[in-house]
C-alpha cells in the first residue's frame, strides 16, 4: 500500500522504528489539506501539505503506531496522481484536532457530526488528492 507521510514519518529513521519493510516511493504533495502543529502533526482543511509516499504492506503496524483504534487518528484513501504502476489511491492519516491540541477548524457536516463525518465530507467535496512529485532531472 502506498501512504502518504508527513510529519514524523518522512524521517527513515523513524519509519524504520515502526516498520521492517518500506521503501520511500518519492516527494509528494497533498492537495486540499494544510499542515498544523499540535502535540503531533496533523491536517485541516485547505491548502497543501509537503510529504513523502511510503510503500508497505505493514499497515496494521502504521495503524497501531497512529493510534487508529484509539481514535487519535484515521486512515483514509485518497486519489494518487502518479504514473502508471502505482495504484490508484494512497492513505492519508488525518489527526483528531481535538485530543492533538491542534489548531484546526473542520466546518461541521449537520447537527451532532463527529470528526469522521466532518473528514469524509471535506474529501467528498473538496477534491483532494495526493500526487507524486517528479525528480529534477539532473
Amino acid at each position: 500500500m502506498d501512504v502518504f507521510v508527513y510529519g514524523t514519518l518522512t524521517e527513515p529513521d523513524r519509519v524504520a522504528e515502526v516498520l521492517d519493510s518500506f521503501v520511500f516511493v518519492g516527494s509528494a504533495t497533498l492537495t486540499g489539506f494544510r499542515l498544523v502543529e499540535g502535540r503531533y502533526p496533523t491536517l485541516a482543511p485547505g491548502g497543501e501539505t509537503a510529504g513523502r509516499l511510503l510503500r508497505t504492506d505493514s499497515v496494521d503496524a502504521l495503524d497501531a503506531y497512529e493510534r487508529v483504534d484509539d481514535g487519535l487518528y484515521r486512515r483514509v484513501a485518497v486519489p494518487l496522481d502518479a504514473p502508471d504502476g502505482h495504484p490508484p489511491e494512497a492513505a492519508v492519516y488525518v489527526g483528531d484536532p481535538d485530543p492533538l491540541d491542534a489548531d484546526a477548524t473542520w466546518p461541521s457536516a449537520g447537527s451532532g457530526s463527529g470528526f469522521a463525518e466532518q473528514v469524509d465530507r471535506h474529501l467528498t467535496k473538496e477534491g483532494v488528492r495526493v500526487r507524486l512529485t517528479p525528480e529534477d532531472p539532473v
